[in-house]
C-alpha cells in the first residue's frame, strides 16, 4: 500500500489488492489505450484527465467505468481490467475510487461530451504533469505515477 498527499494535500491510500477499501466504491476512473495511444478527455473545468466519474444507484463500478468511458471520449471499450483502488480523506469527507485499465476497440464521435469536451489522444504522458497547468488535479498525484507503471508494465507484456 502506497500512502501519500494528493493535489490538495489530502491523505490518500492506494492499494493493488482486491478492493480493500469497499467493495461497492463510488467512483471509478479509467486509464485508457486506444490504437497505441493513451485516450484522455478533457474536462471543461479541470483541463486533461483519464476519464472517470461517479457510480450512479444500482450501479456496478465496472459498469459506472464503462458508461464513463462512452460519454466523456466516445470510446467502445474491447477490455477493461481493475487494477487498484484508493482512498482519499479529504475536507469534503472521503473518496473511494476503483482504478481500471481499459483498451478502446473504437471511438463513436458523440452529440455531447457531458461536462469534458471529448476525447484527446496523447503518445506519451509528460513527465512534468504535475507541473503542467493543461492537466486537472487528478492527474497530479502519485494516483497516476503507481498506476501507470503497473498499467504499462501489463500492457508491454501484451505487445508483440
Amino acid at each position: 500500500m502506497y500512502t501519500f498527499r494528493d493535489y490538495y494535500r489530502n491523505q490518500v491510500k492506494l492499494s493493488f489488492e482486491d478492493h480493500p477499501f469497499s467493495r461497492e466504491p463510488k467512483h471509478v476512473w479509467v486509464i485508457c489505450r486506444y490504437k497505441d495511444k493513451w485516450l484522455l478527455t478533457k474536462h471543461k473545468d479541470r483541463g486533461l484527465e483519464f476519464p472517470g466519474g461517479k457510480v450512479e444507484d444500482g450501479e456496478h463500478a465496472q459498469d459506472a467505468a464503462v458508461r464513463e468511458v462512452m460519454e466523456e471520449t466516445g470510446g467502445e471499450i474491447k477490455s477493461i481490467r481493475y487494477v487498484g483502488q484508493y482512498f482519499v480523506n479529504g475536507k469534503g469527507g472521503t473518496i473511494i475510487k476503483n482504478v481500471y485499465f481499459s483498451e478502446i476497440a473504437e471511438l463513436i464521435e458523440q452529440d455531447n461530451y457531458y461536462e469534458t469536451e471529448g476525447p484527446v489522444q496523447l503518445e506519451t504522458i509528460p513527465a512534468n504533469v504535475k507541473q503542467n497547468q493543461n492537466y486537472s488535479f487528478i492527474m497530479k498525484d502519485d494516483v497516476l505515477t503507481h498506476c501507470l507503471r503497473v498499467v504499462t508494465k501489463e500492457y508491454s507484456k501484451k505487445s508483440p
